[in-house]
């Protein structure tokens, strides 16, 4: 039973908290907005486009009912995920957005299934165009770092969940996953703040990950004090493998026939894994698709035809890495859980109902014999 344990991998999904209305969003975008205003009018751009992607089993669900964040942890702790990582919005000078689902979870004590908290630090922005079709960043909410009393406030609004027995832990330390590491002034202060009052109030500490994309970065996020470093391999493959003709084709489709930028799945998924995701310090990503069109329409980036099938190899490969991890660093993180504007999910659709999840839960059950 303990080589059992010392040997299943800890699958950790991030989830977005943005499918339900709140009065900012209501301001910018207008009345009722959530993510699935872009998600429902998302369009085929080329030939084999997947789009729009219609969710199945659970519906366009509304946040803010128990009954669908229950049905969505049901769902995740049939498949093999041991929790979710919900992304947490704190701008500064205690300005919190979008935090409505978590708390509900946090105080009514349900769903029964384990969570952790992922700083989105990073400001909100939409594209403002002009009638020359030139267009600017328009900032809705600025991200803020005002300092330590404003540091402190951060912590103290998060204790009550970093003490709740659902948290997930390393090493008996609540895991806090920061997305900019390089934005916070004085990232290094910051953490050992964090350390001393985690301790003043009976942790055992925090288990701080910095998530990047440059993996040459790893080194220098370790030393401001991270205990581990989350790599997001979601663009090696257009920054470094494709060659000098693709580039070119690439570069034709979009200028005559106007495509978005388009990948296949199944090269791209060769380059969300690397030697280095075998380092305990390293937690790799698992990638079910991309695609962010409904967002950005043909200025955005699409990875075509994933299917759960090439989704089970990726995964395989991900979880290679994880062998000679002891349990508690055996740790993976999905992106994500319900992305849905940037096809980016595993929650069933339509078109391969749960074959996703399926296809996790095969990978794990093989991994963790």
């Amino acid at each position: 039973m303990m080589a059992q344990m010392q040997k299943k991998a800890r699958i950790i999904a991030l989830y977005l908290p943005q499918f339900h209305s709140i009065p900012e969003n209501d301001k910018w975008w207008g009345k009722g907005f959530t993510e699935w205003t872009n998600v429902g009018k998302a369009k085929k751009l080329f030939r084999g486009h997947y789009q729009p992607r219609v969710p199945a089993d659970l519906g366009y669900y509304d946040l803010r009912m128990a009954e669908t964040r229950k049905a969505q942890a049901d769902l995740a702790r049939e498949h093999g995920v041991e929790g979710f990582c919900y992304w947490h919005y704190w701008f500064g000078n205690g300005k919190r957005l979008l935090e409505g689902p978590f708390t509900e979870v946090l105080t009514s004590g349900e769903p029964d299934f384990p969570f952790c908290l992922a700083w989105a630090n990073d400001s909100w922005q939409a594209k403002l165009w002009n009638s020359e079709g030139t267009s600017q960043n328009y900032i809705l909410q600025e991200q803020l770092y005002p300092g330590n009393e404003d540091y402190i406030a951060h912590f103290n609004a998060l204790l009550p969940a970093f003490k709740d027995r659902r948290y997930i832990r390393v090493n008996d330390m609540p895991l806090f996953k920061v997305y900019k590491p390089f934005e916070v002034p004085e990232m290094t202060a910051f953490i050992h703040l964090w350390q001393k009052l985690a301790k003043e109030n009976g942790l055992a500490g925090i288990y701080f990950v910095g998530q990047t994309t440059e993996i040459e970065k790893t080194e220098q996020i370790l030393k401001m004090g991270f205990d581990a470093v989350n790599i997001l391999r979601l663009y090696d493959y257009t920054s470094k493998g494709r060659s000098f003709g693709k580039k070119i084709i690439q570069y034709l489709k979009r200028k005559i026939l106007g495509h978005p930028f388009i990948y296949e799945y199944k090269d791209v998924m060769r380059y969300f894994v690397g030697e280095e995701d075998s380092n305990t310090k390293i937690i790799p990503s698992i990638i079910p698709n991309w695609d962010h069109t409904p967002r950005s329409g043909f200025g955005g980036l699409v990875y075509t035809n994933s299917t759960p099938e090439l989704f089970g190899q990726h995964v395989n490969e991900v979880l290679k890495k994880l062998e000679k991890k002891p349990h508690q660093e055996c740790i993976a993180f999905i992106k994500s859980w319900n992305e849905w504007a940037e096809g980016n999910y595993m929650e069933p659709d339509l078109k391969f109902g749960l074959g996703y999840l399926k296809e996790l839960k095969k990978s794990l059950e093989t991994f963790n014999k």
